[in-house]
């Protein structure tokens, strides 16, 4: 499965008062360590939020998983990268939306996120191995200060073997 444009971003967006997963939460939020056993992938998730598994992701290897009212999605996966293509080209290869709000791209990994739709979207793919090992996060938009820490933790803790 290439990148989806609906599922990448931080961004800046006004917190309203609606209820959200996060808010909804335990007031500890409880976190396991997912690993996709083809590629050697893994990633921290917050099982107390992200409370559905929605099967594999439309390619490569990994997991999709939802919370238990729909409006956040988290895809873990590893995707081929055989020809070995550098962070910014494999990118670049996706035709990533115009209008990205934060973009970050090193020789190990990139960064991409926006809004769309009143959603975030945010990506992630860390590269090893001949693969690019990827977090893809939606979330509402008016929810952003309640789900940055998550978003980062998810982020900062995807890793390979």
């Amino acid at each position: 499965m290439g990148l989806r444009c609906h599922s990448l971003v931080l961004t800046i967006a006004v917190v309203l008062a609606a209820p959200s997963p996060v808010r909804a939460a335990p007031a500890t939020i409880d976190w396991v360590r997912y690993s996709v056993p083809e590629t050697g992938a893994a990633v921290d998730i917050p099982t107390s939020i992200f409370t559905e598994a929605a099967g594999q992701p439309e390619g490569g290897y990994g997991g999709r998983f939802l919370t238990s009212d729909r409006r956040a999605d988290l895809t873990v996966q590893s995707v081929a990268n055989e020809a070995g293509l550098s962070p910014a080209v494999f990118l670049a290869r996706k035709n990533p939306p115009q209008g990205i709000v934060y973009k970050r791209v090193t020789p190990r990994f990139f960064v991409v996120s926006s809004v769309r739709n009143g959603r975030i979207w945010y990506n992630r793919c860390n590269f090893a191995d001949r693969f690019a090992h990827c977090v893809l996060i939606n979330y509402p938009a008016a929810e952003k200060r309640q789900w940055d820490s998550v978003v980062t933790r998810i982020s900062n803790t995807l890793a390979s073997r």
